[in-house]
C-alpha cells in the first residue's frame, strides 16, 4: 500500500525547477543549486544502497540557493491546490534566512504553483515577511490567489519549464520603477 509523506509535497514542482536550472546553467544564464536538507542516517539496507531510517540533523533554510548574471538569489518552492497560499508551512527561519540574504543585496522570493489555476508566480521575500507578520499579529494564515501580483507570473515558455527568471527581471524592474514615497503606501 503507497502513502503520500508531507515532505514530498511539490516535488514534481521541484523536478520542474530542476530542469529549469539545468537548462539556465546549459545557457550561461544563471547557476542556481539545489539545497541538501541534512540528515543523520540511523539504519541503512546495505543491500538495496538506500537509507531507510534518519532524521533531521538542523532545519532546512530554503530549497534553492544561486546567482543569475551576478545577482545572488535563494527562494522556496510551493505548491498548493488552493486558492490561498497556506503560511503554516513556511518556517520562521526560512523568513529569517531570506530577509539576512535580502540585507545582503541578494534577492530572494517563493515560486508559488496553484494547482486549480495551473499558474505559478514569484512572491517577493518581504511581501512575504509582511504576510507573516499580519498573520502573527492575528490576521489572515493564508494569502489569497487575488493578492499575487500578475505581474510575477511564472511561466512555461522558451523550453524553460518554469522560466522564473522573467518574473525576477519583471520584479527588480518594478522595484527600481517605484520610488521612495510610493513603496511607504
Amino acid at each position: 500500500m503507497g502513502f503520500k509523506t508531507r515532505g514530498l509535497r511539490g516535488s514534481t514542482f521541484e523536478e520542474m525547477i530542476d530542469l529549469t536550472n539545468r537548462l539556465y546553467a546549459q545557457q550561461k544564464l544563471a547557476i542556481i543549486q539545489k539545497v541538501p536538507t541534512p540528515i543523520t542516517p540511523i539504519a541503512v539496507d546495505n543491500a538495496a544502497h538506500t537509507i531507510t531510517n534518519a532524521y533531521f540533523e538542523k532545519k532546512s533554510t530554503v530549497d534553492f540557493i544561486g546567482v543569475a548574471q551576478g545577482l545572488a538569489l535563494c527562494f522556496d518552492a510551493k505548491e498548493t491546490r488552493q486558492l490561498s497560499l497556506p503560511l503554516r508551512n513556511i518556517h520562521e527561519h526560512q523568513i529569517e534566512f531570506m530577509e539576512n540574504f535580502r540585507e545582503q543585496k541578494g534577492v530572494s522570493f517563493l515560486l508559488v504553483h496553484f494547482l486549480a489555476k495551473n499558474e505559478m508566480y514569484l512572491l517577493p521575500g518581504e511581501v512575504l515577511a509582511e504576510y507573516k507578520k499580519a498573520a502573527k499579529a492575528g490576521g489572515r494564515k493564508s494569502i489569497p490567489f487575488a493578492d499575487f501580483d500578475p505581474a510575477l507570473i511564472v511561466k512555461n515558455q522558451n523550453g524553460f519549464p518554469v522560466h522564473y527568471l522573467v518574473a525576477v527581471n519583471a520584479y527588480l524592474d518594478g522595484l527600481h520603477a517605484a520610488t521612495p514615497s510610493s513603496r511607504a503606501n
